[in-house]
């Protein structure tokens, strides 16, 4: 079968705290060598164990600041005092070179990211629980926070499932394997769109119509 280059997908991934993005992502980079998670540039100092450029991009507040103002981030926002954003350059390459990037982003974040001049290559995901009481026993059995911070992140959750109608796909994760299933589906027929691998297919239709100019 002939090699068609495509554009590599930016793979935007959201939903509230406790419906399995994370356990979905981890899955699809571990499934899926051609899929990779977007390493995130913070201005928060670096904790014991995380290495520049690898857990993310450690930047001051000014490098920060001086990307955002030159249009280098896909995305950003400040979380408890500190930035975060998506920087473009490495993604750009990726994408150029037809690989794929994860993105574990709120649905302000995939905003962003699809209105950024990358936005042609986006496909947004978001993941729904099948039920609130589902939500708040999974929030509980995780054990890694209060009470308090549970019912935070439920309060944030209402607001986070609100905008579901902003999103390419909408899975309900009632059970892992089959929502990691559906996942994979979307990315592999996205993958096969013809937006993303126009050019290559125009030049290798124009190579079948030489092989017909040849034979007549």
């Amino acid at each position: 079968m002939p090699n068609i280059q495509r554009n590599g997908l930016l793979i935007i991934l959201s939903s509230p705290s406790g419906a399995g993005k994370t356990t979905l992502s981890r899955r699809l980079l571990e499934a899926d060598p051609n899929v990779a998670f977007s390493i995130s540039a913070t201005t928060r100092p670096p904790r014991p164990g995380e290495e520049d450029g690898v857990h993310y991009y450690f930047k001051s507040e000014k490098e920060f600041a001086a990307m955002v103002a030159n249009g280098e981030m896909l995305e950003h926002a400040t979380v408890f005092g500190h930035s975060y954003g998506s920087p473009r350059a490495p993604v750009e390459e990726a994408v150029n070179a037809g690989r794929d990037i994860l993105f574990d982003v709120d649905w302000q974040g995939g905003q962003q990211i699809q209105s950024s001049p990358l936005g042609s290559q986006t496909v947004a995901i978001f993941i729904l629980p099948p039920s609130i009481a589902a939500l708040a026993d999974r929030l509980k059995a995780r054990g890694q926070d209060s009470p308090e911070v549970v019912a935070h992140r439920m309060l944030k959750s209402r607001d986070e499932i609100s905008h579901w109608d902003a999103y390419d796909y909408v899975l309900i994760n009632e059970d892992l394997a089959t929502c990691e299933a559906e996942l994979t589906s979307i990315i592999k027929a996205e993958r096969l769109r013809l937006s993303h691998s126009r050019t290559a297919l125009s030049n290798f239709v124009q190579g079948l119509n030489a092989e017909f100019e040849a034979r007549l």
